[in-house]
């Protein structure tokens, strides 16, 4: 435009008017464009640090997604194995006693809920619950034999860590007794059954009969010894109970105990439950 307008002495006028207006025209958009580019390096500078925002967030994504990825894969904290646990938020009836599956693939879990564990095998603790008659023989840091079913020719040795609350029916109560393993082995596993034995005193030269042969009507403790055709009450004194035994005194070493009343057999028309003899003990 301006290379135009410096034709303008030979020009007619209103060519050389055009020229002029088309080089103010050109100025104009010149003004504008480099006004525009302030503007547009403004924007661009803005558009940049937004982008540069995203990919900072999506870093801070990609870390989070990284250590939730990582959370979801549990470690053992211990040497050991893995015990998995029963699924207690199964739906359906079980009765007591009923062994609950297991969790498998799929199943829904809640937050906080112990699916499995991975025991401390150097600290291993025996659940027993004995009948309340025997809770009056047992004490703290009490000597324990333990005979593990499934290693019957290794014997252990614990003792009695804590005894619990007494529960259960009128008819069967019993409290819950943990003891303390003292010399475990690795190949032990938690679950496994074992047979207790708990010597609270030693009695020399008692007489012991089975608990059902014992009977008892008020303060005074009595078994049916053999009379004539049948049999008849006779008192003894309760020294020692036990869950299956008694310790009793008043009978002679042999001496023949009925293990059921007679006289409700008789009642009944029922056979005799047996007899059985006292025994040293």
């Amino acid at each position: 435009a301006q290379f135009d307008v410096r034709k303008n002495p030979i020009l007619p006028t209103i060519q050389a008017r055009l020229n002029d207006l088309a080089l103010k025209a050109a100025e104009d958009r010149l003004n504008q464009i480099r006004q525009d580019i302030g503007s547009r390096k403004d924007t661009n500078s803005a558009a940049i640090k937004v982008q540069e925002a995203g990919v900072d967030k999506a870093k801070v994504e990609l870390t989070t997604a990284k250590k939730n990825i990582e959370a979801m894969a549990l470690r053992a904290h211990r040497a050991g194995y893995v015990s998995v646990k029963p699924n207690t938020s199964i739906n359906g009836f079980f009765m007591d006693g009923m062994q609950l599956p297991y969790y498998q693939v799929g199943d829904t879990v809640r937050a906080g809920m112990v699916v499995a564990e991975i025991p401390d095998l150097t600290s291993w603790e025996i659940t027993a619950n004995i009948a309340e008659v025997d809770r009056g023989h047992l004490g703290l840091d009490q000597r324990v034999e333990v005979t593990v079913v499934a290693l019957p020719e290794r014997p252990f040795q614990a003792r009695v860590k804590d005894l619990g609350g007494t529960g259960g029916p009128p008819w069967d109560r019993k409290f819950q007794c943990k003891m303390r393993l003292e010399d475990p082995v690795p190949q032990l596993r938690p679950g496994m059954s074992v047979r207790l034995q708990i010597t609270i005193d030693t009695l020399r030269g008692a007489l012991w009969v089975p608990t059902q042969a014992l009977f008892e009507s008020g303060s005074k403790a009595f078994v049916y010894v053999p009379s004539g055709n049948g049999f008849a009450p006779k008192d003894v004194k309760l020294e020692r109970r036990s869950e299956s035994q008694v310790v009793v005194s008043g009978l002679n070493e042999g001496q023949v105990v009925a293990l059921a009343d007679p006289d409700q057999q008789q009642q009944q028309k029922k056979p005799a439950g047996g007899a059985a003899q006292a025994l040293p003990k």
